[in-house]
């Protein structure tokens, strides 16, 4: 007989996170501001992505970004030069942030005159997935050269977003992906999540997005 005693660590740690997140989207919905969790593996667009939003809402929402890396500004410096309030979060190492860290993050940055805030997720499919950030709504970005078999080998991030941005779409002609498969894989995922096609290069599809977070944000502050 076993005489020492075994201890849930792992559930804990996301039991205090889930509460500490949704303390913070009570908090947030006082403030009326609206909080995106952008999320995506590294290189599939996320920093071109959000400038081309920002671009079209810039002249509605007061935005706020905070960009979440291990280490480095570079995607800080990009996002700087839209005009609108940024801070850059070190995340030491770790590869996600949980609703303590992007509460600390929004507390920095001020959410003050803030309609949308924006937290871009340490670029990773599996840990950013595990942990509620707060935020009101989840998105992620899965690029055409990552390729359409994405869903079915992370489960959990396409579960877990109310929207998927299928970017890069001006090199479909050059990728062997299946633009219908790779939506019959999310929706077999997530059957909830909107997915809009788009290039973040070349302003493809962007408007219909950004229409959709406008209409999410304003809904948000009316309730």
């Amino acid at each position: 007989m076993d005489t020492f005693r075994t201890i849930e660590v792992k559930r804990s740690i996301f039991d205090n996170n889930d509460r500490q997140a949704g303390e913070l989207r009570q908090r947030l919905k006082k403030e009326k501001v609206f909080l995106l969790n952008l999320m995506s593996s590294p290189g599939a667009g996320k920093t071109t992505t959000l400038t081309r939003t920002i671009e079209a809402l810039s002249n509605e929402l007061k935005i706020g970004v905070m960009e979440a890396d291990i280490d480095s500004d570079v995607d800080a410096r990009s996002i700087e030069k839209t005009g609108v309030k940024v801070i850059q979060l070190h995340t030491g190492g770790m590869c996600h942030l949980d609703a303590d860290m992007t509460r600390q993050g929004l507390e920095a940055m001020g959410t003050e005159n803030i309609d949308l805030a924006v937290l871009e997720n340490v670029g990773n499919l599996v840990c950013p997935a595990e942990f509620d950030t707060g935020a009101v709504k989840n998105v992620m970005i899965l690029s055409v050269p990552e390729g359409d078999d994405k869903p079915l080998k992370y489960p959990l991030m396409f579960s877990v977003c109310d929207v998927v941005l299928i970017n890069k779409v001006d090199v479909l002609p050059y990728f062997d992906f299946d633009l219908e498969k790779c939506k019959e894989y999310i929706n077999k995922r997530n059957p909830r999540a909107l997915v809009f096609a788009i290039s973040a290069k070349t302003g493809e599809g962007v408007e219909e997005w950004a229409d959709w977070l406008r209409r999410e944000v304003a809904q948000w502050q009316k309730d």
